[in-house]
């Protein structure tokens, strides 16, 4: 980068908001998807949208790559840097900017952590629904980025659902304000189209985000299982029977033992082949009657035991548990390859099988732990980044797991996104017409293809409508067929 670009960038952000040195850079150079890494030319941190739109007119001009950031927790390579490239993280941005309780909906920056949204909105009687994993380290723009599910988020819905507004700033620095609910807004829909776009159309600066009041009842149960089939086969029944958690969800024995080793210890029955989470929220009554709905199906697959939480301190615990779960699994093996798979229900237990059967043959651990109430599976494989024959091993096992949830009406991502992970096996869902077409929509809000280029959308597949070079140093003919 040129002194001046960077002596401009510098008096825009200060030094607070530019990480140059090159220690300080590695921290950017991958995000959970530690596979993947590259270190950025320059990282900046502004603190508003103003800084931002800023920023990103002096990038436009100089014509490098921009990778936008969140708290890097996520999980495909989307905030992987590209050769040459800057990284624009929101970890300054962190306001509340406004609670509306009468409207039910929050105004907050990019920046602003998940969890840290229902904190401010409590008094209301009011929290924000969506709940990664990591929700006490995420943030909201990284959410929308990704279109973030989590647990409740069977009930509830994922981040879509409960975004109403954004500020963005496009590739060129335009701000375009999209930020107050509009009951029946006019035109395209912008919003549903930037949500889950990976960073490729702008950057989300500020959030408009639907509250929602918080349940008059809530029960916590934990079911003990003596088979993983058993327990996916009484989700499967469960939601036949019109049964309504909020949320449902399973761990296996390896990752019960590996939670009960570390800091997260929630007090699983470390002898269970699997064990199902469950909460129950709504009045009163509903609770009630969906409780007992439940118990029956459960004993009928078989289940050993079922505790229920007895208050809101051991309800916390059990979910911390399963919230700590992938960073219990360092307790195995030094790195994590955490698939994102969409299956039927009622593939559930046909699927995990065929994902355990993968991994054996290639001599990996694997464990569960997933939304089961969606479909959405997570088998993780333990490894050693450190072994090139087992990293290898560990990609073979993951592309074949893609590909039977494919094959039996599944989806490559419930809630992790594509990013670098999975870039090649949108094909198997896609064809090149289809993938040319979500390009059009990329190019027509950043023409230049500056906007975390390279990620979710094979470049061979979308040669067709490709007018101009792809930075982040591809030439042209390397990318033809």
């Amino acid at each position: 980068m040129d002194r001046r670009t960077l002596d401009r960038l510098a008096s825009i952000v200060g030094e607070a908001g530019i990480v140059a040195d090159r220690m300080r850079r590695l921290a950017y150079e991958s995000d959970g998807l530690t596979l993947e890494r590259e270190m950025p030319e320059l990282v900046l941190l502004p603190r508003d949208t103003d800084e931002t739109a800023r920023c990103m007119r002096v990038l436009h001009e100089a014509g490098i790559p921009v990778v936008p950031r969140g708290a890097g927790t996520g999980l495909s390579g989307g905030a992987t840097p590209v050769p040459g490239g800057v990284t624009i993280g929101t970890a300054r941005m962190r306001d509340v900017l406004e609670v509306n309780a009468s409207d039910r909906y929050a105004i907050v920056q990019a920046g602003v952590v998940n969890i840290a949204i229902s904190r401010a909105c409590a008094k209301h009687g009011l929290f924000y629904a969506p709940d990664p994993s990591s929700q006490k380290a995420c943030t909201i723009g990284g959410n929308v980025a990704e279109n973030a599910g989590g647990p409740h988020c069977f009930r509830y819905g994922s981040t879509t659902r409960h975004v109403l507004g954004l500020v963005i700033v496009t590739a060129e620095g335009e701000v375009l304000d999209l930020s107050h609910p509009v009951a029946d807004p006019d035109g395209y829909d912008l919003i549903g189209l930037f949500t889950g776009s990976e960073g490729m159309f702008g950057l989300a600066t500020e959030i408009t985000i639907q509250l929602t009041p918080m349940p008059a009842a809530t029960q916590t149960l934990l079911a003990i299982f003596p088979s993983l089939d058993a327990a996916c086969e009484s989700v499967t029944d469960i939601i036949a029977a019109r049964l309504e958690p909020s949320a449902i969800e399973i761990l296996d024995k390896l990752t019960i033992q590996a939670v009960e080793a570390s800091v997260f210890a929630a007090g699983y029955p470390t002898d269970a082949e699997a064990v199902l989470l469950l909460d129950i929220e709504g009045g009163e009554l509903e609770v009630e009657t969906t409780v007992k709905g439940i118990e029956p199906i459960l004993a009928r697959h078989g289940r050993l035991e079922l505790r229920s939480a007895r208050d809101a301190e051991e309800r916390e615990r059990l979910w911390a548990g399963r919230k700590g779960a992938f960073g219990a699994m360092g307790r195995i093996a030094p790195d994590l390859y955490v698939a994102d798979v969409v299956v039927p229900r009622t593939r559930l237990r046909e699927i995990v099988r065929l994902a355990t059967d993968e991994c054996t043959k290639r001599g990996l651990k694997m464990s569960n732990v997933f939304h089961a109430g969606d479909g959405n599976l997570h088998p993780n494989i333990s490894y050693d980044r450190r072994d090139p024959d087992e990293v290898e091993r560990v990609l073979a096992a993951g592309r074949a797991i893609m590909q039977a949830c494919v094959d039996v009406g599944g989806s490559l991502t419930g809630e992790h996104g594509v990013g670098l992970e999975k870039q090649e096996q949108m094909k198997l869902l896609f064809s090149p017409a289809d993938l040319a077409a979500m390009d059009l929509a990329r190019v027509a809000l950043d023409p230049d293809r500056r906007m975390n280029p390279g990620k979710m959308l094979p470049l061979r597949a979308c040669m067709e409508t490709r007018t101009r070079p792809i930075p982040g140093g591809m030439r042209a003919e390397e990318a033809r067929p």
